[in-house]
């Protein structure tokens, strides 16, 4: 089932682009975008190419997938569903160490089967086996207690939709690169997520959904460093997200307005 009618009048009237704005664009005329909507009509391939880049989605997530429904998919490259995994010598999943230095490196390789393979692989004990893993060694202090150097393992996220607001994750964008932030799902309201530093000295951002590559949620953490209980930070309690939360509305309604 083609679902290219539904997501094209869907995805328009999401970035609020009328259809006689998208005809220009593409060139046709305004009754030629209300065929396509009705399921009238299909766009050539060119003009189908168009239509992707205008509205920033891949052909086959565009054809395939119901975008209304079941939220943006987390694409590897655009167009692709392809997620590059390592193996030990008895077809066991390693979990790939994206170190500090690597980070930048992993924007343009992370679909690459020979960058991945050039780095470094480990095993964890007492993880489901159900999930794909990915370890990312955090810099800065955005996220303390978690200080630099520690490493976050996190468990593969397919689609944004299931991105639980409040919870923790490692997001990689093609605007703010690889980021560990609590991440707050306000992709129904507007299309894009709220992320949120534990360190309350920097302030949240927003990141739109069409640019995140990959979502990795929080499962473990790697560290060296003790906390020492004296200098342990109080974790957050129900009422502390109540009131981050209230805060990033705030924050969200100042930003529409």
């Amino acid at each position: 089932m083609s679902y290219l009618a539904s997501n094209l009048r869907f995805l328009r009237k999401q970035k609020g682009i009328t259809q006689n704005d998208l005809a220009d664009q593409l060139d046709v005329q305004r009754t030629m975008i209300s065929a396509y909507e009705d399921g009238r009509s299909e766009p050539k391939l060119a003009t189908l190419q168009k239509i992707c880049d205008l509205l920033e989605v891949g052909i086959e997530e565009l054809i395939e997938h119901d975008i209304e429904m079941k939220g943006r998919r987390v694409l590897q490259k655009r167009g692709m569903q392809i997620l590059t995994i390592a193996a030990d010598a008895n077809d066991k999943e390693n979990i790939t160490l994206v170190a500090q230095k690597a980070s930048a490196g992993y924007l343009n390789g992370f679909a690459d089967p020979e960058f991945m393979e050039s780095l470094p692989q480990f095993h964890l004990p007492n993880l489901s086996r159900q999930a794909t893993y990915r370890a990312f060694e955090l810099a800065g202090d955005s996220m303390l207690p978690l200080v630099p150097g520690t490493i976050v393992v996190g468990a593969y996220v397919d689609q944004l939709k299931q991105i639980k607001s409040g919870q923790t994750y490692v997001l990689v964008t093609q605007t703010e690169g690889v980021v560990y932030k609590r991440v707050f799902n306000y992709l129904a309201e507007n299309g894009k997520l709220f992320l949120v530093s534990d360190n309350d000295q920097y302030k949240p951002y927003e990141v739109r959904g069409e640019d995140v590559l990959e979502i990795w949620e929080a499962k473990a953490f790697i560290s060296t460093d003790f906390p020492n209980p004296g200098d342990k930070k109080k974790p957050l309690s129900l009422e502390d997200l109540g009131d981050m939360i209230r805060d990033i509305q705030s924050d969200l309604r100042r930003i529409k307005s």
